[in-house]
């Protein structure tokens, strides 16, 4: 005679069935990972086959744009699915509160805090009875904003910090930073070990400790934003491979992305062993453009993100363009390219959407699913903006709108605009605003109204002493 199930039988068999029923989610976030940092985007250096072989099984998006030309402000869009400047999240937490008063205009105090009032994607996801982990890179505030106020069950590392000291074992020693940083939540480990490399353990962990639940992992690396330490081996390898004609120049660098790409091969090769790569949606993206600057003892830039202009910080292409790859089993067409221009708050309604979730009113982005299922459809939006009013190594404060092929850039120092179009000059060379007045001021125009209906933050005009 079959025996009544108790209480914890039924709710583990309903965990159960919603799990056959429902897709794992796992989101890989690059820090500072430049368009043609990989060999998705033709780098000529680095070496990434497990990115290649993510892209052959998904769809790859030529035209990505991170919300943000800097890390947390685009980290807050993928969660809200909304601008950066509605947020007041234009900045790093930092640089949040202290602008500098000594340049031609005034940065506006921006938001350090990722509010509770925002509905999140790990909250809209949870929602749906997945487990959920965030392991790496959070940089959205302070302790009391920290992942698992914000819908995450469990959070490996991620803390108000935006880089560690270090990448190798305990993630500490000399401050770098002016201030003592570490990695909380990894434990004991030994000497050698390197960052990411042990995140991608912890992600692993979280896909095998889920409960019978479907799962959310959130693996946001630390690589390869500075400072820019790789494998020695790695590094030897990809020096020796360097001439003198490529774009790309720095071995230890090229040793970071390395060990990116073979982290996604970990990832990718546990979820096939496990018989889970084909109900696992699976995304990989960067946070902005590469940084062209020179980590502290370098003698060479970091990256380079030809052929496009500019990087981390600017709101050119190559500040703002970014690797995407979405692996979607049963929606994805496989090893599909497509050039619709998207952006990194598109995540947020794809994904709730993935998790049978109703994304919350207000936000400013559209779900990409149309786009996997179609590659060569077209978003029925016409515009994407941007907003970055302050100082960086690349640029002055500036705001941006972009339709289409079409780029306009006006900065906030003295009204100046530039104006390209994208499909004759793809890297920016040719500023064509007194040539094409009109187009100028008619994007011009729709940029001022945008800031206007999201409340975007403006610099102000310092008194002289």
């Amino acid at each position: 005679m079959m025996l009544p199930l108790s209480r914890r039988d039924l709710l583990a068999a309903f965990a159960a069935q919603v799990a056959r029923q429902q897709l794992n989610i796992v989101f890989l976030l690059a820090d500072d990972l430049g368009w043609a940092d990989t060999q998705l985007n033709g780098g000529d250096l680095h070496e990434t086959p497990n990115l290649l072989r993510l892209a052959r099984s998904g769809v790859r998006f030529t035209h990505a744009l991170a919300a943000a030309p800097v890390c947390s402000p685009t980290r807050a869009s993928i969660m809200t699915g909304k601008f950066p400047a509605r947020l007041h999240i234009t900045i790093w937490r930092e640089s949040s509160r202290n602008p500098p008063k000594n340049r031609r205009v005034v940065p506006p105090i921006a938001e350090a805090d990722l509010p509770h009032t925002e509905t999140t994607l790990a909250e809209l996801i949870r929602s749906r009875g997945y487990s959920t982990a965030h392991i790496g890179k959070w940089h959205l505030g302070s302790a009391e904003h920290y992942p698992e106020t914000h819908g995450f069950d469990v959070n490996v590392g991620g803390t108000l910090w935006g880089a560690p000291e270090t990448f190798w074992f305990p993630y500490g020693g000399k401050p770098r930073w002016n201030e003592p940083r570490y990695v909380p939540g990894l434990g004991h480990s030994e000497p050698g070990e390197y960052l990411t490399d042990r995140l991608t353990t912890e992600a692993i962990q979280r896909m095998k400790r889920r409960g019978g639940k479907p799962f959310f992992v959130n693996l946001w690396f630390h690589s390869p934003h500075t400072p820019i330490e790789g494998k020695p081996e790695l590094t030897a390898k990809f020096k020796a491979r360097i001439r003198p004609e490529m774009k790309h120049q720095n071995p230890e660098y090229a040793a970071m992305v390395a060990s990116i790409d073979g982290n996604v091969g970990r990832i990718l090769d546990h979820l096939e062993g496990t018989g889970e790569l084909g109900r696992t949606i699976i995304v990989f993206t960067s946070d902005n453009g590469g940084y062209i600057g020179k980590d502290r003892g370098q003698q060479i830039p970091v990256t380079n993100n030809h052929p496009l202009r500019s990087g981390k910080g600017s709101l050119y292409e190559g500040g703002l363009r970014v690797p995407l790859v979405i692996h979607w089993p049963g929606a994805a067409k496989p090893g599909a390219v497509c050039g619709e221009m998207v952006f990194s708050a598109d995540l947020y309604p794809t994904l709730a959407e993935a998790a049978g979730a109703q994304p919350q009113p207000g936000i400013d982005s559209m779900s990409l699913t149309p786009l996997l299922r179609d590659p060569a459809a077209r978003l029925s939006r016409e515009r994407l903006y941007f907003h970055y009013p302050h100082y960086y190594e690349t640029t002055t404060p500036v705001s941006a709108v972009r339709e289409r092929d079409w780029k306009l850039l006006e900065y906030h120092e003295d009204s100046r605009v530039e104006l390209f179009n994208l499909a004759n000059d793809p890297g920016e060379s040719r500023d064509l605003a007194a040539s094409e007045p009109r187009q100028a001021t008619r994007l011009r125009e729709l940029l001022h109204r945008w800031r206007a209906e999201v409340g975007a933050q403006m610099p102000t005009r310092r008194i002289p002493e």
